[in-house]
């Protein structure tokens, strides 16, 4: 073998591609295999047998499999630990808002649905691959809060994770406005109490925004408000948490809502690339 060809073999990143149809193992592979190393299994069963001696940058798994489908199959993937860290990519017809929803949950980085284009498959790839594009669409929260201390405290917490910016009071809708034709927020943190423009206020401006119609939001309230945040529900918010913030609580709760928003915004841009 030549000395350069097996540099480049020990080098390429490794994927198993897992589907029950041949034409798809084989056709997947000659279009990637100059790429990547590909590891081909008609079966889980054989997906496995495979993970024993790879150790795979990434899993392209399909969904409708005999005995075991591609959800059993991800279950099975994360409740190992030796697995549960490589990510994994279902490849499949099955496009439906469930199925999308389920994969998502169950631990899936993107659903793709066939027939893929060789050129789009690779840049999601490669997207995947590269921590510096990854961190480049990191979300993004907005936080608005009168308490410089408060302010600091939630970039502090999530500044590692995601892009937070910080507002520290609105004093009239257009600022609002006007920052979010300059951003777009995945998230919002509204404390309760401000001097101009409450919380309250600011949903439904929010709400009344283009693309913000399901965007969450989140009150970060003190404990003796808390009934009045819940209320807040009614408006569109989602949820509340309660100063002085616990770490703990909020990081999961930012997590959650924000992974059920991304997995809806996902579904929906499946929706529409099938209505093109």
């Amino acid at each position: 073998m030549d000395v350069n060809t097996e540099r480049n073999e020990n080098t390429l990143k490794k994927i198993i591609f897992v589907d029950d149809v041949f034409y798809s193992l084989t056709t997947i592979k000659q279009r990637l295999k100059s790429q990547y190393e590909i590891y081909p299994a008609q079966t889980v069963e054989k997906m496995f047998e495979i993970l024993k001696s790879v150790k795979p940058d990434l899993i392209l798994l399909d969904v409708n499999m005999p005995e075991i489908n591609g959800f059993e199959a991800l279950e099975k993937i994360k409740a190992d630990t030796r697995y549960s860290e490589i990510p994994v990519i279902f490849l499949s017809a099955k496009n439906d808002k469930n199925s999308v929803v389920n994969g998502m949950s169950l631990g899936a980085v993107d659903f793709i649905t066939k027939p893929v284009s060789t050129e789009n498959l690779i840049e999601y790839i490669e997207y995947l691959f590269d921590p510096e594009k990854r961190a480049a669409v990191k979300p993004v929260i907005l936080a608005i809060d009168d308490t410089s201390s408060i302010l600091h405290t939630i970039n502090s917490l999530l500044g590692d994770q995601y892009t937070v910016y910080t507002l520290p009071d609105v004093r009239a809708e257009k600022i609002l406005t006007e920052l979010l034709k300059k951003i777009t927020p995945d998230l919002f943190l509204l404390d309760y109490c401000m001097p101009v423009l409450t919380g309250f206020d600011l949903v439904p401006i929010i709400r009344k925004i283009p693309g913000h119609e399901e965007t969450p939001i989140i009150f970060v309230t003190s404990e003796k408000t808390v009934d009045s945040v819940t209320v807040a529900t009614n408006l569109g918010a989602c949820d509340y948490i309660i100063k002085p913030i616990d770490e703990v609580i909020f990081r999961k709760k930012i997590e959650k809502h924000l992974k059920d928003f991304l997995v809806r915004r996902r579904v929906r841009s499946i929706n529409d690339d099938r209505r093109r």
